[in-house]
């Protein structure tokens, strides 16, 4: 019998007649397409097609998902365009098919970018159409089964990705069987030696533990006849990358790790699970801590369960799932069971609703991703998530992954609220922004209306969507920060040649914007404000035709505010505060750079105008500025007390401090405090020389 009759048969079990002929005739459409193309084996490549087919059909996908599974390769293959697919069997069918085609046309850099680009275009198609990566998955599947006809390099590199994306894009779906031979196949082909000798250390621990795994099982199993409760009871096997990963994280043996007896139990409903839990806990003591209800909260990708941990005969430890029929079906075939059922029971709805947010909050990370790998990254951060479950004070539910703080909390409720966090309660209580959240803790944020993401927030959040929405708003914030200083800078320049920007002809600004080959004057003004293009350059172009004529205007400094933002940076070597005669310097990339007039890194910059800007201090600056004291004193008992309680009574506060030794009787001490001005440094340098044993207090020259 053809291997198409033969899926045709299976296909019978839960599909129409018509929907099976539907299949059988995509099946023959890309026979044809992909006549005389081989594979790598040497196969006819129709046969690659057919088993993608057929892992969707064990998996009971619908007659669409089959018919986009025979004609996956044949836009990127075989030059059929998608319109002909389109004609012949209809949009949602090439749609599919397009989304799983690869972006053959563009030349890229580096096959990561490659790869990360056709990654992007397919997250955009699984938006539109979840089944996309169901058919990717199946192909990818397949294709980690036949790996071994390649070479060496190319099975790594495959395999290498497939742990990485298409493994935990199956746990993430909670397609649990095509997860765990991801991940097999993927380990063999990356280390067949580890591979093997796991292999052979399992097959001899399953052989010498046969005795004690019968005796726990039919314990289990009296003991359910007993209490009149109907389960199906069988032992459950830990796939090779699993053993490998627990040994390797946890550092642990591998007798340590299979050591551990697991077992579940299947039962008719969810009532019963509970009954059975109970039993379970009479007939062995439950470890403490060890026990997790996934039914009453499910996992993010809908996995249901009860997970406990006994101490079992002779005090070996035993792990046990409890779980009903539905929800086994659902762990093994996760989101493709919604096709299998139909929508009807509210748990697959549940799975598909879930997997849809996930889409959409790739969609999301993909929209605000600078480029498609760091898109990629932050979808590999999202794909290993331990989670922790915490509530907001309303009562929701949220699932977090692991390490996740009260910002990654904030932007998973809302992109606006994490923008505006000032602060969080963990339980009530204040609490710092980075720390990790722990499960069953009630997390309230605090925002402020004209608050904004803070850059250290980068070194903590976990989640994908946090760091990419920090990002995109701090690039915003850069950006409108670049332009408004660019904007002064071109004033002052055209200030010079008696001008205003506002008075400058749209004719002159658009041949401007011509030159420099940009769309609009803001990114031009952009550009001044980062150090890019100098402004008096900038000014020069725009007067190039008119007829101004430069008059002796005072060069009036430039007025800091201290609002500047990203785009305004303090000196390190020089430390200026209010008060401090400064000027300031254009660094490209950086914006302005503001030093004191007296600092001798300036030496080589005071020759170049167009970089050398005069400044001056806004009245009303507030603040906290950090001023470097070089202090030598007599060495005596308490130093550091002595001069943290002299600062802070001047109300100053200490950043830093670090004590050398000149001699056996006299002490450097270098400190950093925080003032607001130079006033108020100061009233802390008259406080400190009050001290018995201050020689000298300088500031500090970095």
């Amino acid at each position: 019998m053809p291997a198409v009759e033969r899926l045709a048969g299976q296909l019978g079990d839960y599909l129409g007649p018509d929907q099976v002929n539907l299949v059988r005739r995509a099946y023959y459409y890309a026979e044809q397409a992909h006549d005389g193309q081989l594979r790598s084996s040497g196969d006819h490549y129709i046969t690659h097609p057919l088993a993608v087919a057929t892992i969707l059909a064990e998996m009971h996908m619908d007659h669409q998902s089959l018919m986009a599974a025979m004609l996956h390769d044949v836009i990127e293959d075989t030059g059929i365009p998608k319109e002909a697919l389109v004609a012949q069997f209809g949009e949602s069918v090439a749609e599919m098919v397009d989304g799983v085609s690869k972006l053959t046309q563009m030349k890229f850099g580096t096959k990561a970018e490659a790869q990360a680009e056709n990654f992007q275009k397919m997250a955009m198609a699984m938006a539109r159409d979840i089944r996309v990566i169901l058919v990717k998955l199946a192909d990818r599947l397949h294709n980690m089964r036949t790996l071994g006809a390649l070479n060496a390099e190319k099975r790594r590199r495959i395999a290498k990705e497939t742990l990485e994306i298409y493994a935990p894009i199956a746990k993430r779906l909670g397609i649990h069987s095509m997860y765990a031979e991801f991940e097999d196949l993927g380990f063999r082909a990356m280390h067949p030696m580890r591979a093997e000798r796991i292999q052979t250390a399992v097959r001899q621990a399953r052989g010498n533990r046969k005795e004690i795994v019968t005796k726990i099982e039919e314990s289990i199993i009296h003991c359910l006849e007993r209490e009149g409760l109907p389960g199906e009871v069988s032992g459950r096997q830990k796939h090779l990358y699993s053993i490998y990963r627990k040994m390797k994280s946890k550092r642990k043996s591998f007798n340590e790790i299979m050591d551990v007896y697991a077992f579940r139990i299947v039962v008719d409903k969810v009532d019963t699970c509970y009954r059975v839990l109970g039993a379970v806990h009479s007939l062995y003591k439950p470890i403490p801590g060890r026990f997790k209800d996934y039914i009453a909260i499910p996992k993010a990708n809908g996995y249901q369960s009860l997970h406990t941990t006994l101490f079992g005969m002779h005090g070996v430890p035993i792990e046990i799932q409890i779980r009903t029929r539905d929800m086994e079906e659902l762990a093994n075939n996760g989101i493709a069971a919604h096709w299998l059922y139909k929508s009807d029971s509210q748990d697959k709805g549940t799975s598909h609703a879930r997997a849809r947010r996930w889409v959409k909050g790739l969609l999301e990370l993909q929209q605000s991703a600078g480029s498609s790998l760091e898109f990629i990254e932050n979808v590999k951060i999202d794909l290993f998530p331990d989670e922790v479950y915490v509530f907001t004070p309303n009562g929701r539910i949220m699932e977090m992954p692991k390490g996740a703080t009260a910002v990654d909390f904030a932007y998973a409720v809302h992109t606006d609220i994490g923008n505006a966090c000032i602060a969080c309660r963990v339980n009530r209580r204040l609490a710092p922004l980075s720390q990790p959240l722990a499960s069953g803790a009630t997390v309230e944020i605090i925002t402020g209306p004209s608050s904004r993401p803070n850059p250290a927030w980068l070194n903590f959040v976990v989640t994908g969507k946090a760091r990419t929405h920090i990002r995109h708003a701090l690039k915003l914030q850069q950006h409108d920060e670049s332009v408004e200083l660019g904007r002064r800078l071109l004033d002052k320049a055209l200030d010079i040649h008696a001008a205003k920007l506002d008075d400058i002809a749209p004719a002159r600004i658009d041949a401007l914007l011509d030159e420099y080959q940009q769309d609009s004057l803001d990114a031009v003004l952009e550009s001044i404000g980062l150090g890019t293009r100098t402004a008096q350059v900038v000014a020069r172009r725009l007067l190039a035709d008119s007829n101004s004529e430069q008059h002796p205007v005072v060069d009036e400094p430039l007025v800091i505010h201290g609002t500047e933002g990203m785009v305004l940076n303090y000196a390190r070597c020089c430390g200026p505060i209010p008060g401090d005669p400064i000027v300031g310097h254009l660094s490209a990339g950086k914006g302005m750079v503001v030093h004191r007039e007296s600092c001798r890194n300036l030496a080589d910059i005071r020759n170049q105008p167009e970089k050398y800007i005069p400044l001056s201090w806004a009245r009303d600056i507030s603040g906290e500025f950090n001023v470097d004291l070089r202090i030598e004193l007599t060495h005596q008992r308490g130093l550091i007390a002595l001069l943290a309680g002299t600062v802070s009574e001047a109300d100053g506060n200490i950043e830093k401090i670090s004590v050398d030794e000149k001699d056996g009787r006299l002490s450097v001490v270098q400190l950093v405090i925080s003032v607001r001005d130079r006033i108020h440094l100061a009233r802390v340098i008259r406080r400190l020389r009050t001290l018995s044993g201050v020689t000298r207090i300088a500031r500090a020259r970095a």
